[in-house]
């Protein structure tokens, strides 16, 4: 089974890398019923928000705030992953991955770029995140720079990031955006199963959009190791720019990653926000 390319926009494939610190995640787990209402917005939104386009982090309807993601809220996000994320991906599936020290780090590494979000119920608790980081146009040194597997020492986690650091090599968003300078990247979503069908996950994707508008970021990067996920993406707009099979990937020879159908490779999908203005990004 392949994952089926987009005929009306020809995939872009390059030798150029990332910056190190542009992390590629592991593609986030949010439940189907949790995200397709917001591809639906003119059927589900009015009544989980309360009215149509109120999208703010405040409402006094709502049973929960969303929230800018803060580096002390780490313990307590790595926590709530920890119960609804990592277990279920893909490929931590897959190698049984377990506990994962680096695996928690390098999840909560991109909170310092203040661009996630969390909704925050009202007692308190981190009910959902919205994990995201900046990519940056990686400069000439940068594009020669130490590999993300490279200083791992969890055997497993390193075949993960020795992946997503071949996608890197394979695959450079900024050949396929030759005017942007900076991209927000979706990382990790993830909603507390007792909280789902609320529409956590929508509002936190429109934080996220509100986000890019405020700072002039025309594009919206994710990349996904799951085929829920991606199909997810695609419900809100977004459109697939790169794709690998597991099975092609062979870095001894040999297949890596064989996970359960119906994950079958890599995707990349983005989605363009509107028109941008002349104005530069600061960040």
């Amino acid at each position: 089974m392949e994952v089926q390319k987009m005929p009306e926009r020809p995939l872009l494939q390059s030798q150029r890398k990332l910056a190190n610190n542009d992390a590629i995640i592991l593609d986030s787990r949010c439940a189907l019923n949790d995200l397709y209402p917001i591809a639906r917005l003119t059927q589900k939104m009015e009544s989980v928000l309360g009215a149509a386009g109120k999208m703010k982090g405040h409402d006094d309807d709502c049973p929960y705030t969303i929230e800018l993601v803060r580096p002390e809220d780490g313990d307590q996000v790595v926590a709530m992953l920890k119960k609804f994320f990592f277990k279920d991906e893909p490929l931590n599936t897959f190698l049984d991955l377990g506990e994962c020290k680096e695996l928690e780090k390098y999840s909560l590494k991109s909170i310092t770029d203040n661009c996630s979000y969390k909704a925050v119920n009202k007692n308190g608790e981190i009910i959902g995140v919205y994990l995201n980081g900046l990519m940056r146009r990686p400069t000439s040194s940068e594009s020669n720079s130490e590999k993300a597997a490279d200083s791992c020492e969890h055997p497993k986690f390193k075949k993960i990031l020795a992946l997503m650091d071949h996608v890197e090599e394979q695959f450079s968003i900024f050949d396929l955006y030759p005017n942007e300078e900076v991209i927000l990247d979706g990382k990790i979503v993830s909603v507390d199963s007792n909280y789902r069908g609320m529409g956590i996950a929508g509002r936190l994707t429109e934080r996220a959009y509100e986000y890019m508008r405020e700072n002039n970021i025309s594009v919206y990067h994710v990349l996904c190791s799951s085929h829920y996920s991606a199909r997810v993406m695609e419900k809100l707009g977004f459109h697939e720019v790169y794709n690998m099979n597991y099975a092609d990937y062979k870095p001894e020879g040999e297949v890596i990653f064989k996970p359960a159908l119906p994950h079958v490779g890599v995707r990349i999908l983005v989605k363009e926000l509107g028109e941008k203005s002349t104005q530069k990004s600061t960040l």
